[in-house]
């Protein structure tokens, strides 16, 4: 199972598409408090495109809980990272893609702990890091590339597989 985590997002919008994106991967999504936004605003729906039904997610008090009700390994997606996110294989059972709030990422005090599952998505020096949202997107599609995209269709299923020589 692919988890991703998000530890106290600040951005409604950003949430909204990551849960879009969870829900058309079939991945499970956790979502650390404290919240910048509430679960109910106008801007998740939209971003989500109503899509947020299907996805799965969870809410959790603080790190301690999630930790506490959450067994597997642990990925870091961090901008300190000195790994690149295509060093790893993600084959384990239960793989939590962990990323931390819009502003600040995830603390160092817990990063210390996890060094060896720090990683980042290499980039030049013009920016400090990408997008929440399409951080989250090219790390839910590097792991379901390398397990051979499990349950995911190969073809438009509204349409038909046959549309483009039809």
């Amino acid at each position: 199972m692919i988890n991703v985590v998000l530890y106290e997002p600040e951005i409604p919008q950003n949430t909204g598409n990551i849960m879009r994106t969870c829900a058309g991967t079939g991945v499970r999504l956790h979502l650390i408090e404290p919240l910048g936004f509430s679960l109910d605003e106008k801007s998740i729906r939209r971003s989500g495109a109503n899509y947020i039904n299907d996805c799965q997610y969870s809410v959790y008090k603080n790190w301690d809980d999630f930790v506490s009700k959450n067994d597997g390994v642990y990925y870091f997606l961090t901008r300190y990272g000195k790994k690149t996110h295509t060093d790893f294989t993600y084959l384990d059972d239960n793989i939590y893609l962990i990323f931390g709030r819009e502003s600040s990422g995830i603390p160092k005090e817990i990063l210390k702990s996890h060094l060896d599952h720090c990683m980042r998505i290499p980039m030049n020096d013009k920016i400090r890091s990408l997008n929440l949202s399409n951080t989250v997107a090219i790390m839910v599609y590097e792991v379901l590339r390398q397990q051979g995209y499990p349950d995911l269709l190969r073809y438009e299923p509204f349409k038909g597989e046959d549309y483009l020589i039809s």
